[in-house]
């Protein structure tokens, strides 16, 4: 495996007149900043964090009965902070019968972590 890093290309970003060491990898967009800083805002809350922990933590989808358990809230509560998950596209849910079944979304929690685990070397 190499250690060598690719340049990718960001020709429509420039960085601070060439002085500095080129681009590894693309900088976020304004849409793709708008769009993660809604996810970001979403975690900012540490039941929330505490939901998507325990819902990404499981073997499989979660049901609300079982994450409310783990709270000393209310089930109105609960719900309100799933559904800002929700909303942020962290999580999917699907009702069956009385309960919501809740799991994450890959995808977008990939994004997040991408960005957070940004390689960087050390200032000389």
């Amino acid at each position: 495996m190499s250690n060598q890093k690719t340049v990718l290309d960001v020709e429509d970003v420039t960085v601070g007149g060439g002085c500095c060491a080129p681009l590894v990898a693309a900088p976020l967009n304004a849409e793709q900043a708008v769009d993660l800083s809604k996810a970001f805002k979403a975690l900012g809350d540490p039941v929330r964090l505490r939901l998507l922990s325990l819902i990404t933590s499981a073997e499989s989808e979660t049901c609300v009965c079982d994450l409310s358990a783990a709270f000393d809230l209310t089930g109105p509560t609960i719900s309100h902070h799933l559904k800002v998950l929700r909303e942020a596209g962290l999580i999917d849910s699907e009702r069956r019968g009385t309960w919501v079944y809740y799991w994450p979304r890959p995808e977008n929690l990939s994004r997040l972590s991408t960005l957070l685990a940004t390689p960087r070397l050390a200032p000389a």
